[in-house]
């Protein structure tokens, strides 16, 4: 069953990239990203109430609250700067780079969580590496440098690390506790995080200057994203970390098909050769 949550997170954080760029093309993405993570939290203490684990609460101990603070933390740094790059940079870039943190899950997982690492599941990774370097052009790099620290695949690549950290932090920290209750004590964390980041850069009055439009497409954004944070909690709950991150990491042919309908972002035959390489390593990973 793990195998199918991590591929129903894989599906709902594709639709979350595409409704999150429909409501972040004229409001601030920090601003953005604090009013979703309000609808995150309350779909996430919902499921919490319907599968009546709010008991367990008190049962959870220090080390275990420690962890999911910090994984709600590095997932709070993740969601900043994923949707900051998502708002200057296209999506069928932004998602691949972003998904490279599978190959420092997997780093990491090693480390950490001794999962070990087969040759076989060493080739696969190499060619989800490859396939990311296909799928950027040397157009995009040399715009990240002329942007500086405001350039897109730098806050994509910000992205990447802490949802690595998320990852590993997250497997650690739900041993022992109902998946959904916590993914929604790591939601709380991550909400005070990102209202803390709307008022220290002074930008708390923008929040009533969202349209109507994008507020329906970011509250929707915060749905579809609640429903994949539950279903990879759940899929890490009982899954290796080393497998369930990779199988999350095919969202990007969600985002990229999704792109192309919504947007017109085209992709031209290096990128398609690198998505094709970024697929088959990462079935590859889930299968071996």
């Amino acid at each position: 069953m793990w195998l199918l949550y991590a591929a129903g997170s894989a599906f709902f954080a594709g639709v979350t990239s595409i409704l999150a760029k429909c409501g972040i093309r004229k409001t601030d993405s920090t601003v953005a990203t604090a009013v979703r993570t309000v609808i995150v939290l309350a779909f996430s203490w919902l499921m919490v109430f319907l599968s009546g684990s709010l008991d367990q609460i008190s049962s959870i101990s220090w080390h275990t609250f420690l962890f999911l603070v910090l994984s709600g933390a590095a997932t709070g740094a993740s969601w900043l700067c994923y949707f900051k790059a998502l708002q200057t940079g296209d999506i069928n870039k932004v998602v691949p780079i972003d998904k490279s943190s599978t190959i420092l899950t997997i780093i990491l997982a090693l480390l950490f969580l001794h999962e070990g690492i087969s040759l076989p599941k060493a080739v696969a990774s190499a060619a989800i590496t490859a396939g990311i370097f296909l799928m950027i052009e040397r157009k995009d790099v040399e715009e990240t440098k002329k942007a500086g620290k405001g350039g897109w695949m730098l806050y994509a690549a910000g992205s990447a690390f802490f949802a690595s950290l998320t990852a590993i932090l997250g497997k650690i920290g739900i041993s022992g506790v109902e998946s959904n209750l916590g993914t929604a004590i790591r939601t709380c964390v991550v909400l005070i995080m990102a209202w803390g980041m709307v008022f220290i850069t002074g930008k708390q009055h923008e929040v009533t200057k969202i349209g109507k439009k994008e507020l329906v497409f970011i509250c929707l954004s915060g749905v579809a994203t609640g429903a994949s944070c539950l279903c990879y909690y759940r899929a890490l709950q009982s899954g290796p970390a080393s497998i369930v991150a990779p199988v999350d990491k095919l969202s990007v042919l969600v985002a990229v098909a999704f792109s192309y309908f919504v947007f017109g972002e085209k992709v031209g035959r290096k990128e398609a050769a690198g998505l094709a390489l970024l697929t088959v390593g990462t079935v590859a990973m889930a299968l071996l």
